[in-house]
């Protein structure tokens, strides 16, 4: 997707063992970044049942980088093993960096950062600093 300026913007990919979780996450994140932020999903297993599903990860990482690269955020321990596994099999076929940060409060600080234009370090950095963020 390109901003108003049609400079590509950093995308975002949402893993979660449950594919209902992922479309919410993504669903939350637009309300707040707006329709020029690629958000991509990959959740569930290959069957529609809880888990990841390794080639639903390796095609939302390539179709999330429209230029600027993305940011992947996880859920639980098995997707983020999908996602690395994924990234080894991509061999630099898309600028992708996985974000070491709370599923929702790290998509939402992404995203809106993302709509800004800002480098795909600085969505990264703008994930990973949800983690410290205190409800109260």
């Amino acid at each position: 997707m390109a901003g108003t300026n049609d400079e590509a913007l950093v995308g975002l990919v949402i893993v979660s063992h449950s594919a209902s979780i992922a479309d919410g996450v993504a669903e939350l994140v637009a309300q707040a970044a707006g329709p020029d932020v690629a958000i991509i999903t990959a959740g569930g297993g290959p069957d529609g049942t809880l888990g990841t599903d390794g080639d639903r990860v390796r095609v939302a990482l390539r179709a999330a980088d429209t230029g600027a690269g993305a940011v992947v955020l996880v859920d639980l321990g098995s997707a983020l093993l999908s996602v690395r596994a994924a990234l080894s099999e991509l061999d630099g076929e898309a600028n992708v960096v996985l974000a070491d940060a709370p599923l929702v409060e790290g998509a939402i600080s992404a995203g809106v950062t993302a709509s800004t234009g800002a480098s795909l370090s600085d969505v990264a950095v703008a994930a990973e600093e949800a983690r410290g963020v205190r409800k109260l």
